[in-house]
C-alpha cells in the first residue's frame, strides 16, 4: 500500500510525525479501532477510490470504482473513535466524502460531464492529473482561519461530490459552479475539503497553512 508523498511532506513541514495505517478488519464493537488510534493526536483522511454507496443506501453508479470494503469499514470505524475522543480531523477528497457519509450525508456518485459544472477532474481517466480552480470560503470558519483567506486556487481530482450534507456539518467552501468543496463541525477541529491541498502545499503557502493548522490543533 502506498500514499503520495504530498501528504507526509506537508505534515513534515508542519512539524508533525505522520504514520500510515494500512486498512485492516476491525472488531465491530470499536475496541480495536480505539487501540489503533490510541497513540495518535489526530486523524488525516486522505484521497483514494470511491466509498461503497451501500453506506449511504444507494445502488452503485456504473462509474464507481476501486471499492474496498475493508478500507471503508476501517476508515468509518476510525472516524467514530476520533469524534468520540475529540481528536482533530483533517479530511481530504475521498476522506471528505467518507466523513460526510459517516456523519449521515450522501454523495453525488458522478458529477463529471454534468451540464453547468466546471471540470473537477476524473480519476478514472487522468489518474496522475488534476485541475486547478478557485474556491470561495465562508469568512469566520475554521477553514478560512486556517487558510488565511476567503478565496484561493486549489487542485481538484474527483468525480464525486457531496449531495446531502450531513446534519451536523457546516458548509464552508464552494466552487463558482456551486459544488460544495468544504465543511466542518461546530465542535472541536474537524475540517474537511474536497480538493487536494497536499498537491500544491509545497509551492503554495495558503494550502500548507491547512496542514499547519491541523498540526497545531493536534
Amino acid at each position: 500500500m502506498g500514499l503520495p508523498r504530498g501528504y507526509t511532506d506537508a505534515l513534515d513541514r508542519a512539524g508533525a510525525i505522520g504514520a500510515l495505517l494500512p486498512p485492516t478488519d476491525l472488531a465491530p464493537n470499536g475496541s480495536e479501532a480505539r487501540d489503533v488510534l490510541a497513540p495518535f493526536a489526530g486523524l488525516l483522511l486522505t484521497g483514494g477510490p470511491d466509498i461503497d454507496p451501500k453506506y449511504y443506501d444507494q445502488p452503485a453508479h456504473p462509474s464507481v470504482y476501486g471499492i474496498d470494503d475493508t478500507s471503508d469499514r476501517f476508515e468509518l470505524a476510525l472516524i467514530d473513535v476520533a469524534l468520540a475522543r475529540d481528536l482533530p480531523v483533517l479530511a481530504i477528497c475521498r476522506g471528505h466524502q467518507v466523513l460526510n457519509v459517516a456523519l449521515g450525508g450522501t454523495l453525488h456518485q458522478h458529477i463529471t460531464d454534468q451540464p453547468g459544472l466546471l471540470l473537477h477532474g476524473d480519476p478514472a481517466s487522468a489518474p496522475d492529473g488534476g485541475v486547478d480552480h478557485d474556491v470561495s470560503i465562508e469568512d469566520g470558519t475554521k477553514l478560512a482561519t486556517a487558510l488565511g483567506t476567503t478565496r484561493c486556487c486549489v487542485r481538484s481530482h474527483h468525480h464525486q461530490a457531496i449531495d446531502e450534507l450531513a446534519p451536523k456539518a457546516i458548509p464552508t467552501a464552494w466552487t463558482d459552479d456551486g459544488v460544495l468543496e468544504g465543511f466542518e463541525l461546530g465542535e472541536g477541529w474537524i475540517v474537511s475539503v474536497q480538493w487536494h491541498p497536499e498537491a500544491t502545499a509545497g509551492e503554495d503557502p495558503v494550502q500548507q497553512r491547512l496542514f499547519d493548522a491541523f498540526v497545531r490543533a493536534c
